[in-house]
């Protein structure tokens, strides 16, 4: 799985020193990030007034070369600078916009521009910068940050100070942030939009959930060599036949419930297996296993999954499997996929004597502990390996946040995994299908509505 990359802000830092040791100085690069910024900061400004914020540091400097190139495109362009610049590149990209430069938020247009702080700010901003940049967003029709908000950490997306302005376009200079893609922060950004400045890429970096490419089976194939998947139907089976719903339509060839019973309600294009389950999963031919929606958490549900962590030959844990499972029952080496929501992910890493800070931190722990891929389900789903890839999914329609849904997004994980998909891939495409079958579902859907939408967001990847 590829993505385009996510950096921290030492990453990002030592990205651009590579740059820098190659021979480009600070002041082109400040060019070519500004310079592009400029462009997009045009097109939206479309002739109207613009002001610049510019702070004492590089993304400052950004923006004395975003209004100087404004002004050379014929905006009638503001500056306006609380501190004075602090680096080289800084003072010399002021001494280039060679214009008036104010010190007070009395300015007022169409089109504002954020070049305050950038993704280096670890800290709130004081008190008056605050006010300053609440008081320039407010008086201004539409709002540009460049590179990340300021009073937004660029780590981890955290607001920093109360009462920060939205903004209706988010210009990322070289690399996304995890900021852009990890709420609350996100929430503040707006439209997001990535400017290239050459950097090359960085071994170990986080990627965002893409699109995937999904080939059209071929002419030969049949519905065993395109998968098998089994879902353990429990205690409750409605969620498995949810999750049923949703693998059918996600590729894999035939999708079996393992169930104690035949239930009415199993559409008839589902099979059902009876059998005891030792047996059911004997079959040779199931190429992933999903366990854990409607099991239960009594002896017998912890049974069931033991039984499924001893035969499956890939498995997708999900819901009450998470609640049962204990670090000595993983002593296979096969591959497996958690999907917690924040509530499960902490029992597992309780579970798993993981202690970590942060919701990131605490599954790339939880899946080097485990050795499981952990989809971390919520607003800002993110997967994690245990050789410490990170994928951050992005946003999807807040709809999603219904009883049922995390049942789908299962359900559509565990049949990329029999398809042949290794954990991590299948999670990345089960989180870009899930999300893209609500976008196409229309609003207020229920979990089997959304279900029912996961096939054209699979024809959208052919």
């Amino acid at each position: 799985m590829t993505g385009a990359e996510v950096l921290t802000a030492a990453q990002m830092r030592a990205a651009e020193q590579a740059l820098f040791d190659s021979g480009t100085s600070v002041t082109d690069l400040m060019e070519i990030a500004a310079g592009g910024a400029a462009e997009w900061i045009r097109r939206v400004a479309a002739g109207r007034a613009v002001t610049v914020l510019c702070g004492p540091g590089n993304n400052g400097g950004d923006g004395y070369v975003i209004a100087r190139v404004l002004r050379e495109a014929g905006n009638a362009v503001s500056v306006i600078a609380p501190l004075e610049p602090k680096t080289d590149a800084a003072r010399a990209a002021k001494a280039r916009w060679d214009g008036p430069v104010g010190t007070s938020g009395a300015a007022a247009g169409d089109v504002f521009v954020d070049c305050l702080f950038g993704s280096g700010l670890a800290r709130p901003l004081v008190p008056e910068h605050a006010l300053l940049l609440r008081d320039l967003a407010a008086r201004h029709r539409f709002c540009v940050a460049v590179d990340v908000p300021s009073g937004i950490a660029s780590d981890s997306g955290a607001v920093l100070n109360d009462r920060l302005p939205v903004f209706d376009l988010t210009l990322a200079l070289g690399a996304w942030k995890f900021a852009h893609w990890s709420l609350p922060g996100r929430a503040l950004m707006g439209q997001m939009r990535l400017v290239p400045i050459g950097i090359a890429p960085v071994a170990g970096a986080a990627i965002v959930v893409e699109r995937p490419k999904i080939t059209v089976p071929f002419a030969e194939t049949h519905k065993y060599l395109r998968g098998l998947l089994g879902i353990v139907a429990g205690a409750m089976p409605g969620a498995s036949l949810l999750a049923a719903t949703a693998a059918q339509r996600a590729g894999a060839g035939y999708v079996k419930l393992l169930a104690r019973a035949a239930d009415p309600r199993t559409p008839a294009d589902v099979v059902t297996e009876t059998a005891p389950l030792a047996e059911a999963l004997a079959d040779a031919r199931l190429t992933a296993v999903l366990i854990g929606q409607g099991l239960g958490r009594d002896g017998a549900a912890k049974a069931m999954l033991g039984e499924a962590l001893r035969h499956a030959r890939a498995l997708v844990l999900d819901a009450d499997a998470l609640m049962l499972l204990a670090p000595n029952m993983l002593a296979r080496d096969v591959p497996v996929l958690a999907t917690p929501h924040d509530g499960e992910l902490e029992t597992l890493c309780r579970n798993f004597g993981v202690i970590a800070e942060g919701r990131r931190a605490r599954a790339l722990a939880l899946a080097k502990v485990s050795g499981m891929v952990v989809l971390a389900k919520g607003p800002d789903s993110m997967v994690a390996a245990p050789d410490g890839r990170l994928a951050l999914g992005t946003p999807a329609p807040s709809w999603l946040s219904v009883a049922g849904t995390g049942d789908v997004l299962a359900g559509i994980a565990a049949s990329r995994m029999a398809t042949g998909r290794d954990p991590f891939t299948a999670a990345c495409e089960a989180l870009w299908l899930h999300g893209e079958a609500a976008r196409r579902a229309r609003p207020a859907f229920t979990p089997t509505q959304l279900a029912e939408r996961v096939s054209e967001a699979l024809a959208a990847c052919l």
